[in-house]
């Protein structure tokens, strides 16, 4: 098997997921990072993980929480970039 960054995160109820091989069921990952930022996924043991940016311009994502599949599913960001 290749060798993989890790991509581990702490939800923000204290939860250690990693997500190196989740699947990514969307996202919005445009530069540059701000709230417009989010991703869903489905880790390997089946747990849904939103992540999303609460305004920070160094990390696409940095805020992270468990969620239920009808909402990964139906999931609709309520931030969109601004062009200039």
């Amino acid at each position: 098997m290749a060798e993989h960054t890790r991509y581990l995160i702490t939800t923000s109820q204290g939860q250690e997921f990693d997500l190196t091989l989740a699947k990514e069921l969307r996202s919005n990952n445009l530069y540059p990072f701000g709230l417009h930022n989010y991703a869903i996924y489905r880790s390997p043991e089946g747990v849904y993980i939103k992540g999303t940016n609460s305004g920070n311009l160094h990390l696409m994502l940095d805020t992270y929480e468990v969620i239920q599949e009808p909402e990964a599913q139906s999931y609709r960001h309520p931030h969109h970039r601004l062009e200039d």
